[in-house]
């Protein structure tokens, strides 16, 4: 752990112009999520999806060793499990708020606003979870990806078995939830899991050289390309076409889809407002 790790919350928050760069600060144990963390974690995301400043979001692990390696099994797992009683009240946060848990995961909590994973480690258990909500990942060459939870009688239960057979084939998904042996960055590529294989000190600066591209971008349309992505999962086709055609409604409607046609013709930058 360096210096810096040390001065810092064990998840830390940073603006960068509008990017949200969101960093699992506990190194010391693998960056696994203790009740206060969930908390932390939620109310980044809360700030994300509220601050119309934001755009984009990276989120990533401190060290080399691990995004993160799960509920901390001491403290979380515990207190989930009903094994002790709200102690304080980040616990109390964690078994009142549902947002807490909706928001920490990514499961069942409404963000249009995209967030990049920089994978710098092990990706396991809720970590694995937080990393399905995202919608692009940048893995470390040795990066690892599983979900344990079976081999200790548990079950994820973050949107795991609902999300990853959506993203990887079954058969894969399978795999990993029914084994609890995780996969190495390269067979996750191939899958589709992950979009891009760096060596680890490349992952944070393709992550936020990606997020400041796409917060250059018209806002209301990187927002309603999520949101049409999103609602139309599982939607039948006709379903779609119809959130499709919102979305383009409410696009086409925006001075941004007047500024940027314009911008190019004179050009020059765009200026969008996210209007």
């Amino acid at each position: 752990m360096n210096d810096q790790a040390l001065n810092l919350p064990n998840v830390a928050v940073e603006k960068d112009g509008a990017v949200l760069l969101i960093t699992i600060n506990r190194p010391a144990a693998r960056n696994a999520l203790t009740p206060e963390m969930l908390c932390r974690l939620a109310d980044a995301f809360v700030m994300l999806r509220d601050d119309a400043a934001l755009r984009v979001a990276v989120i990533t692990g401190t060290g080399d060793i691990a995004f993160c390696a799960g509920g901390d099994l001491g403290s979380t797992l515990p207190l989930l499990t009903g094994a002790r009683e709200p102690a304080d009240d980040w616990d109390r946060r964690v078994m009142n708020e549902p947002q807490v848990m909706a928001a920490s995961s990514l499961r069942g909590f409404a963000l249009d606003k995209p967030v990049i994973a920089a994978i710098n480690g092990a990706c396991l258990a809720a970590g694995f979870e937080l990393m399905l909500g995202t919608d692009i990942r940048i893995a470390a060459s040795h990066a690892s990806f599983g979900l344990p939870e079976v081999q200790r009688g548990l079950i994820p239960f973050a949107g795991s078995m609902v999300r990853l057979p959506r993203q990887v084939p079954q058969a894969l998904a399978m795999e990993i939830m029914l084994a609890g042996r995780p996969i190495n960055a390269q067979r996750a590529l191939q899958a589709g899991l992950v979009n891009e294989v760096l060596p680890p000190e490349q992952v944070l600066p393709r992550a936020m050289a990606l997020a400041a591209q796409i917060a250059a971008n018209g806002p209301l349309a990187v927002q309603q390309v999520k949101r049409t992505v999103m609602a139309a999962s599982g939607a039948s086709l006709g379903e779609g076409y119809a959130i499709e055609d919102d979305s383009r409604r409410t696009v086409f409607a925006s001075a941004d889809a007047q500024e940027g046609p314009r911008a190019f013709m004179e050009k020059r930058p765009p200026r969008f407002t996210g209007q």
